[in-house]
C-alpha cells in the first residue's frame, strides 16, 4: 500500500501565525471561502494574493470520501506489514540508500536522523516518489476544513499555503497531493513545510515533489523537530517470557532497559540498548512479534496516529537499517471487522473512551481491552480475541 490517500493524516501541526480561535465550518461555501480570506488578510497577506489564491478554489466531494473510506488499518500488524514491505521495496530502499548516501550522510550528520527511518517513510508515503497522489492541494485542505469533522486540523495550513504561494513555491491551481493536503515525495503538510522545509539541492526553492534532496532534508529536519534523539535505536524485536505481567506491556509502561532485562525481556538479536527506557510492544498478543520501543518511536506518532502504521514504519526502518525479519509467532485469532465494532460498542458501554465505532485496534481500543483483560483475569496482553468478546 504506497498511496498516501489512504494512510491518515499527518498530524504535527505547528503554530501558523496569529491565526484566530477555531472560526465556523459548514455552511454556505462560498461564505466560509470569504471568512477565510478575509481572514488571510488580517494576516498580513495582500488581498491580490488572497484573491489570486482561492480563484481556483473548489469543494471536492472526492476528499470527503476519501477521509470516511480508511479501510487499511482495519488490517492486523502481520498483514499490514507484510503487505507493504515487498521484497521489491527492500530492493530500492538499499538501492536509493547507496544513490543517495553522500546526502543521507549529511542528515544524518545535520539532524541526527538515520537514512533507515527516512528510506521507510520514503517507501510507504509515495513509493520512493512514484505515487505522491493526485488530489488538488488548495482544494483538498478548503475542503476539509470546510467539513466539520476536524477542521481545527486543516485550517492553519490553508493559511501557510498561501505564504508558499506568495512565496513562489506553491500553484493552488495545479499543485497536487494527498487526499489529506499533504505534498511531496515524505508528504509533507504546508504549515510543515514552512517550518522545516529545507532547499536541499540548493536551487533556492523547496520542492518536495520534485526533489528528492529537498524532500528527504526536509523530512529529517521535521523529525529532528519533532523530537528525534541523535544516536538512539527507536525500535528492537525482542523474546519474551511466558511468566511475564502482561498487562505492564504497552506504551503506558516505560521502564528501563535494565529492569525490563531482569523481567527476562531478552532481544532476538545482539542486545538491549544500555541506558535507556523502553516499552514492551505486542502488536498481536503475546503470541505474536514482539519489539521493545524506544523514546524515538514515540516520535512516529506526531507523524502518523496509527499503530499498525508507525509499528511498521519503525519496523521497517530496522530491516533497511540490517534487522531480520522478525518472528511472527503463533497469535490467538483476532476478531473480524464486525466483531471490532461490537467490542467497541461494549467497552464504551462500560465506560471506556474508544473513539470512534470504526472496527479498526487503535491506542484507545488497544487501552480499554487491556483494562478489561485484566478485570477478567485474563492475559492483559491489549489483543481482542473471540474469548473476551464473549466474556463482556
Amino acid at each position: 500500500m504506497s498511496r498516501r490517500a489512504a494512510l491518515l493524516p499527518t498530524i504535527a501541526i505547528l503554530a501558523i501565525g496569529p491565526t484566530a480561535a477555531l472560526a465556523d465550518c459548514g455552511g454556505p461555501f462560498r461564505a466560509f471561502v470569504a471568512g477565510l480570506k478575509a481572514e488571510a488578510i488580517a494576516m498580513g497577506q495582500p488581498a491580490a494574493t488572497v484573491d489570486a489564491f482561492f480563484a481556483s478554489v473548489r469543494e471536492d466531494p472526492a476528499v470527503i470520501r476519501a477521509d470516511r473510506a480508511q479501510g487499511v488499518f482495519r488490517k492486523d500488524f502481520i498483514e499490514f506489514s507484510r503487505a507493504v514491505i515487498s521484497q521489491d521495496r527492500m530492493t530500492r530502499g538499499t538501492a536509493n540508500a547507496a544513490k543517495y548516501d553522500t546526502l543521507f550522510t549529511r542528515i544524518e550528520a545535520e539532524y541526527g536522523v538515520p537514512r533507515g527511518v527516512l528510506l521507510a517513510f520514503w517507501a510507504l508515503e509515495t513509493d520512493f516518489g512514484a505515487v505522491q497522489g493526485d488530489f488538488n492541494t488548495a482544494n483538498a485542505l478548503v475542503t476539509l476544513a470546510y467539513d466539520c469533522r476536524r477542521p481545527d486540523l486543516f485550517r492553519p495550513h490553508i493559511f501557510a499555503a498561501i505564504e508558499l504561494f506568495a512565496r513562489g513555491d506553491f500553484d493552488p491551481a495545479t499543485g497536487t497531493g494527498a487526499w489529506a493536503g499533504e505534498i511531496g515525495q515524505v508528504q509533507m503538510l504546508p504549515g510543515d513545510i514552512l517550518t522545516n522545509g529545507v532547499d536541499g539541492d540548493g536551487d533556492g526553492h523547496v520542492r518536495l515533489k520534485t526533489s528528492p534532496a529537498d524532500a528527504l532534508m526536509s523530512g529529517g529536519k521535521m523529525l529532528q523537530h519533532l523530537g528525534w534523539r541523535p544516536g538512539e535505536p527507536w525500535l528492537q524485536e525482542v523474546v519474551v517470557p511466558e511468566g511475564l505481567d502482561w498487562s505492564r506491556t504497552g506504551l503506558h509502561t516505560e521502564l528501563p532497559v535494565t529492569e525490563w532485562a531482569a523481567l527476562g525481556v531478552q532481544a532476538r538479536n545482539g542486545d538491549l540498548a544500555e541506558g535507556l527506557t523502553g516499552s514492551v510492544l505486542l502488536p498481536m498478543g503475546r503470541h505474536g512479534p514482539a519489539f521493545m520501543a524506544y523514546p524515538n518511536f514515540r516520535v512516529y506518532f506526531e507523524w502518523n496516529q496509527s499503530f499498525v502504521y508507525v509499528t511498521t514504519a519503525a519496523y521497517f526502518a530496522t530491516r533497511l537499517e540490517g534487522a531480520p525479519v522478525y518472528d511472527a509467532g503463533n497469535p490467538d485469532p483476532g476478531l473480524t471487522v464486525e466483531q471490532m465494532k461490537v467490542l467497541q460498542e461494549r467497552l464504551a458501554a462500560r465506560g471506556h473512551d474508544v473513539g470512534k465505532i470504526d472496527g479498526i485496534l487503535g491506542a484507545m481500543t488497544r487501552a480499554a481491552v487491556q483494562k478489561e483483560q485484566a478485570r477478567l483475569g485474563l492475559p492483559a496482553d491489549a489483543w481482542p480475541t473471540p474469548a473476551l468478546l464473549a466474556a463482556l
